[in-house]
């Protein structure tokens, strides 16, 4: 059975880091593409960062400098390091994995995780 799950999510101040976990267990493996996605109260699911098997990192614009996915393939683990953040990086933010990176500008990912909460206050 396919399986990501997330942790490491919650609440801090403006300026402040977190560090998110994404586990993969099952098909998934570190031949994946492996991605973060967001979604904020109100607004559409977007894309924050995604990290290819040759381990080539493209960020949304809005986090660029802020935030930085990697992965440890001993672990089958992915993360996104997130820096100095802002009130408007509150939201759900979900990892994901596909065989390929193909589909993450739509969105489109095989797997995802059950999502996890960062909440940012000012």
């Amino acid at each position: 059975q396919v399986q990501l799950v997330e942790s490491g999510g919650g609440s801090v101040q403006a300026g402040g880091s977190l560090r998110l976990s994404c586990a993969g267990s099952g098909y998934i493996n570190n031949n994946y593409c492996k991605a973060w996605f967001r979604q904020a109260p109100g607004k559409e699911r977007e894309g924050v960062a995604v990290i290819d098997r040759d381990d080539k990192a493209t960020y949304a614009d809005s986090v660029k400098g802020r935030f930085t996915i990697s992965k440890d393939n001993a672990k089958n683990t992915h993360y996104l390091q997130m820096n100095d953040l802002k009130p408007e990086d509150t939201a759900m933010y979900y990892c994901a994995a596909d065989v390929t990176c193909v589909g993450y500008a739509g969105g489109i990912m095989d797997y995802w995780g059950q999502g996890i909460l960062v909440t940012i206050t000012s």
